[in-house]
This record gives C-alpha cells, structure tokens and sequence, in this order.
C-alpha cells in the first residue's frame, strides 16, 4: 500500500523571514476557514520560534488581515505552571499575541492544578466545544508545532507511552529529564487536524530535522509520527536549520 502524505516544505532566509511565512499561512487558512465554516480554531504551542510568530501576527501587517473575533485559540501543550509563571506557554501567547489583537476566545490548559485534573478537564472542554460524540476527535483547522533537539513535539517525548495514547485526546506526563509534568494533546489529535505546521530553527536543530523529514523511513521520532490523515503538512524552517 503506498502512503501519500500532503507535505509543504519551505526553507527561508531567516527567523524573522520563517516567521512571516509561517503568518501568511495561519491568514490564508484562516480566511478559507472562516468562508466555509464560520470560525477558526487554532492549537499553538509555545517556545521561541512560536514568539517570533506571535509577534509578527500581533504586528501591523498581518493583524488587521485577521477577524480575531472569530478565531478561537487552544494550546497544544502546557508545563505544569501557573498562567503567570515565565514558563508558561499561555503567558507568552497572552504577552506577545492575545491581548495585543484583542483576542476573546482563548481557552487555556490550567498548569496550576495537578496535571491528570488538568488534562481530563481539558478534554472535557474539547467535547464540549467540538460536539464530539463517543470516539470522535477534534479538528483543529491550524496546530503550530516545534520540534526539540530529541525530536519531540507538543509535549509526546521519545522513549515516553504518550505518544502511543490513542484512547485520549488530552494526556499528562512526568518528563524525567526536565523533572516536571506536562499536559499535552495526543498523537491523534495533531494527525486529525487540516494543517499542522512546524516552525524549525537553529544550527542544532539540522540533524534532527533530516531524521524528522525522513517521513516514510522508521518512525523513531514523535515529530515524524505528525502525519495528518486529511490534513496538510508543513515545515517552515530557516536556512540554518536546513543547511546546518
């Protein structure tokens, strides 16, 4: 059986320049989805590139292009912090992006309390804004993904069972090496979504990114296993990354 996979490959000039791309298609995706289906419901992640990404879609030149009205914001992935710890992923999309553009629906992952409430509790909110019958998963219209030096993605760590969770849409974990809980959406939903898009920079990251785009060889990699079933597929990375 041959696997096709729906994948964009764009290698820009530079953060900044990855950034902007990676904007223009969370526009061109968020006016197609809000022309067929009345909304836009978006999963980010949080992280450095993601900042770079925020700031540059809270700027002049995307920001009104957007009817942020109509866009609801979930998280990808969350530490178990509180929403106004340095760490928190929710914090940095607040600062950098959600109260610049006003934005009104945002539904975060509460890191403050202990984190297997937090993820049932966020996959009951899942349920009940997505109208997801027994066994049904959501579809997101746009999910930002990073990838670590590991080749993690969202919070699924290699040589760790969340990535192999297909029962649950919401999961936590105690990551050993960082000495700390996560919460994190599943495999599932990120291979449920129409785009999923990961933004990859740094010299360090180019040994990485050739196993990760290695798509149809062994999947040893939590980012290689992002595969959207009915989805499109990009990675945005800049030239260092690529080139190394």
């Amino acid at each position: 059986m041959t696997k096709t996979i729906d994948l964009t490959l764009s290698v820009t000039e530079s953060p900044q320049d990855l950034a902007r791309h990676a904007a223009t298609i969370f526009v061109d995706r968020c006016h197609d989805a809000i022309e067929k289906r009345g909304e836009y419901n978006v999963a980010i992640s949080g992280g450095h590139t993601p900042k770079l990404f925020f700031e540059v879609l809270a700027s002049s030149q995307f920001c009104a292009d957007i009817p942020w009205e109509k866009v609801n914001f979930y998280w990808v992935d969350e530490r178990s912090v509180g929403p106004d710890d340095e760490q928190s992923n929710y914090r940095l999309a607040k600062e950098e992006l959600l109260h610049k553009v006003s934005a009104t629906h945002f539904y975060r992952m509460k890191g403050e309390i202990n984190s297997q409430e937090a993820a049932d509790e966020y996959e009951s909110l899942l349920r009940r804004h997505f109208q997801l019958g027994d066994g049904e998963v959501p579809r997101f219209d746009f999910i930002l993904l990073g990838m670590g030096p590991d080749g993690h993605t969202a919070s699924l760590f290699p040589g760790y069972d969340g990535i192999e969770i297909t029962n649950r849409l919401v999961t936590d974990q105690y990551i050993r090496e960082m000495e700390a809980w996560r919460i994190t959406l599943t495999l599932p939903v990120l291979n449920n979504a129409r785009a999923c898009v990961f933004l990859i920079q740094g010299k360090e990251k180019h040994g990485v990114l050739v196993k990760a785009l290695d798509l149809l060889g062994e999947r040893t990699l939590p980012a290689q296993r992002v595969q959207p079933h009915k989805g499109r597929l990009y990675w945005v990375v800049d030239q260092d990354a690529y080139n190394g």
